[in-house]
């Protein structure tokens, strides 16, 4: 064992399920939300073409819609079975240093990483960075404000019942504008921390293989590693087996087009919005 490359679980099936999920939603939600928030736009135009029409592209979404409130589901379900396997009560669970909740040691570790920006040295990260933290509350961010604005655009007349009318034209500006603002992070903030990074690039494939080498470990999250060995579960975690090379070749296709079109897409958008403006 100690002669061979040795790997670590990072995600589960489930977790990874859930992710590609995520993926295939979003992405199709940006491209024809975008598509149709820029509808007079030619390439907007050519996006519909492809698609077989704007109506085509309104289905299309409103369907990953439906993706996006099943994985928020199963996200929960997730929350739940990890919170009953770790034995805590649940606010303890929820706060726990490790946990995805940010708390104060995340702001030591935004702190320290400014500094190793400028020379210092490197936070020893732990399992969850801050950034992604972030990300993951995002989720919860999106559902609520992006998810909800667009179910009374779904359901317009039945919201009328019981809101005023005018609340759908706030709706429609909450929804477009969020929408926006999501499509830019995630295709620049989040694509660049885990894929175009200078050690990553061009893609990170552990969140689809699900494996992670013990050398990635310990130079990427070094508590984590060093809480692993303390408490003498690193070396049952630990196996020689590699991710099969058919599933890194298939994780690395998929996601360079992932990331190449979300790129392609937000170049569009902003070369649009520049020419506006301008």
């Amino acid at each position: 064992m100690a002669e061979k490359k040795l790997y670590l679980q990072r995600f589960s099936v489930f977790q990874r399920l859930i992710h590609l999920l995520v993926i295939l939603s979003f992405l199709t939600l940006a491209i024809t939300g975008m598509a149709l928030k820029f509808a007079m736009e030619p390439w907007a135009q050519w996006i519909s073409q492809m698609a077989g029409g704007f109506v085509v592209l309104g289905a299309l979404h409103r369907f990953c819609a439906l993706i996006t409130f099943f994985y928020f589901f199963l996200t929960l379900i997730l929350i739940r079975n990890k919170w009953r396997e770790s034995g805590k009560g649940f606010w303890r669970f929820m706060f726990d240093p490790e946990g995805l909740m940010p708390g104060m040691n995340d702001l030591r570790e935004i702190g320290g990483s400014f500094r190793w920006f400028f020379g210092g040295e490197r936070p020893k990260y732990g399992h969850w960075t801050y950034w992604e933290k972030f990300d993951f509350l995002a989720v919860f961010w999106g559902i609520a404000v992006i998810g909800g604005s667009g179910l009374a655009l779904w359901f317009p007349v039945q919201l009328g019942r019981v809101i005023p009318g005018w609340w759908l034209n706030i709706a429609t500006i909450i929804h477009s504008d969020e929408a926006l603002l999501a499509a830019g992070f995630i295709f620049t903030i989040h694509f660049y921390n885990t894929h175009m990074r200078m050690k990553k690039f061009p893609m990170d494939p552990v969140i689809f293989v699900g494996t992670i080498s013990l050398e990635e470990l310990k130079e990427e999250r070094p508590r984590e590693y060093e809480q692993l060995k303390a408490d003498g579960s690193l070396e049952k975690l630990l196996t020689d087996k590699a991710p099969e090379p058919w599933l890194k070749k298939l994780a690395f296709t998929f996601g360079l087009f992932v990331v190449s079109t979300g790129t392609i897409l937000i170049v569009a958008i902003i070369v649009t919005m520049y020419q506006h403006l301008s």
